[in-house]
């Protein structure tokens, strides 16, 4: 009975230390500069990977609007300047 109570009471105990010790190394890794440089790091490649995307949309983008123009011209359509609103077509 004793035997049973005390195995436990040390089991308890050795988890305890093992959850302190663990809180302790968290405490100071969130306390050094490594957890926001880390952020810094990654948010930074994000960005960078953002900005690809973007010139390859815009590429693209502009890469469509050349062959809708084109496209037009053939056709004998006027191509109306950017921004401005489409005319209906007149079948």
């Amino acid at each position: 009975m004793i035997g049973g109570f005390v195995g436990r009471a040390a089991g308890l105990v050795a988890s305890g230390v093992a959850g302190a010790v663990a809180y302790d190394g968290i405490k100071r890794l969130a306390r050094s500069n490594v957890l926001h440089g880390a952020a810094v790091a990654v948010t930074s490649c994000a960005l960078r990977g953002a900005r690809v995307a973007e010139t390859g949309a815009e590429k693209a983008r502009l890469t469509t609007a050349d062959i809708v123009s084109e496209a037009r011209e053939r056709i004998g359509e006027q191509t109306p300047a950017p921004g401005a609103a489409v005319p209906a077509h007149e079948h």
